[in-house]
């Protein structure tokens, strides 16, 4: 399956799914990045896959920017758009034209925690339980339907560093079985909800 990756930064869950993809039945067309420093773009063309850059600075408003971005994925054409650390707010116009194969992988139990520096404030919160979601992408942030999620303990002694590193150790596991059931055609969105073999997650 035709697939086109978004990243902001080092693109650790990028790699994975790289690494992944032959096992997944993904073929990944290009990836994407809103910064031209952004490592992720390095580990793309280390695997001869395609970058753009696209600096959302550049453009006066979200909607020319999300304009310009779906200009460069449907090039491609791609049947399913992974959000593996896009950290960028997509308008409703963006996110409604794709919704139903558009996957993000964020960092906490949603719908807990949506939103930036999670792992600071899970700890602040002093939660026991801290994790990653799996969800398709729709205007709401980090609202959309969840798909899967795993926990992880949260310890007295852990940094934010500690507990990121677990929870990133969990998002390289589930996100490439994730993004499988999608191109086996297992998972869909179904009047706003996602489906696995037809049953509602």
């Amino acid at each position: 399956m035709n697939g086109i990756v978004l990243i902001s930064g080092n693109g650790s869950n990028l790699q994975s799914i790289i690494d992944h993809s032959a096992a997944i039945d993904l073929d990944i067309k290009a990836v994407i990045s809103n910064h031209s420093s952004a490592y992720g773009l390095k580990r793309a063309e280390y695997a001869n896959i395609l970058t753009h850059t696209l600096n959302h600075k550049q453009f006066s408003s979200v909607e020319e920017f999300d304009q310009e971005l779906s200009n460069i994925i449907n090039q491609y054409n791609p049947e399913i758009i992974i959000l593996a650390g896009f950290m960028r707010i997509l308008s409703a116009k963006f996110t409604n034209q794709y919704s139903d194969k558009m996957l993000n992988i964020h960092p906490s139990l949603l719908p807990k925690f949506q939103g930036l520096n999670t792992h600071k404030r899970v700890l602040e919160a002093k939660e026991s339980q801290h994790g990653v979601s799996i969800h398709f992408v729709t205007e709401q942030l980090d609202g959309g339907p969840i798909i899967a999620q795993v926990s992880v303990d949260v310890f007295d002694t852990d940094t934010t560093e500690s507990l990121a590193k677990r929870v990133l150790l969990e998002e390289h596991k589930l996100f490439h079985k994730v993004i499988h059931w999608f191109t086996q055609g297992r998972l869909k969105l179904e009047k706003n909800h996602a489906t696995l073999d037809g049953k509602v997650l």
